[in-house]
């Protein structure tokens, strides 16, 4: 269905284009049309970064509610797995979290988080989607990959409260095969982006 959907905005496309217009002869036909969009579904070098995350993964984390206060920690685990062919990755993430209560005190409370990435090749971009049970929105990030550094780098929105929204950064360093750091930054309207999370990955 995506693929029908793509083909439909493809030839939309060309139709309008300029070059359509001057010469209807370098229309493609609909086996060419179908070819690239086959092409394009096709899992990738991309997709094999982030191939390097399937497994089972202890966590440490780090979380700053102020810069200037010293961070709580908390552990968890990770399990990661491709779907569909290798096109996506989803994982599925369980701890604990000590959080400020209705009386103003810690108490500890059970986490849970899913993401899904992949790799948009008509895009060309990382893509990512995160959901957990501390909130009810779904956070949608694009991203790039360095290898120089084996870093893949994330930006999107997320909306903590109504009428509220904040530009993230998310740094995935890839250590080695067994390690990995992940670290979030938030823009809240300083010079620059405030670090507000660090999650310290180690396969099982």
């Amino acid at each position: 269905m995506k693929n029908f959907r793509n083909i439909i905005a493809l030839t939309v496309a060309l139709a309008g284009s300029p070059s359509f217009a001057q010469d209807a002869t370098n229309k493609p036909d609909d086996s060419q049309m179908m070819a690239a969009m086959m092409q394009l579904a096709q899992p990738g070098d991309n997709h094999k970064i982030l191939a390097t995350g399937v497994g089972s993964w202890t966590y440490k984390v780090k979380w700053w509610m102020s810069p200037d206060a010293p961070p709580m920690e908390s552990t968890g685990t990770t399990s990661c797995k491709a779907v569909m062919g290798g096109r996506y990755f989803i994982s599925e993430h369980t701890g604990k979290m000590s959080m400020p209560g209705a009386d103003g005190k810690p108490a500890e409370m059970e986490f849970k988080g899913m993401g899904t990435e992949g790799y948009d090749n008509a895009k060309k971009k990382f893509v990512a989607s995160w959901i957990d049970n501390m909130g009810t929105g779904i956070m949608l990030m694009e991203g790039t990959y360095d290898p120089a550094t084996k870093c893949l780098t994330y930006i999107g929105d997320e909306t903590p409260m109504p009428g509220m929204t904040m530009k993230v950064r998310q740094a995935v360093k890839i250590i080695d095969n067994d390690h990995r750091v992940i670290e979030f930054f938030e823009d809240r309207g300083g010079a620059s982006q405030t670090k507000t999370m660090e999650i310290t990955y180690t396969r099982s």
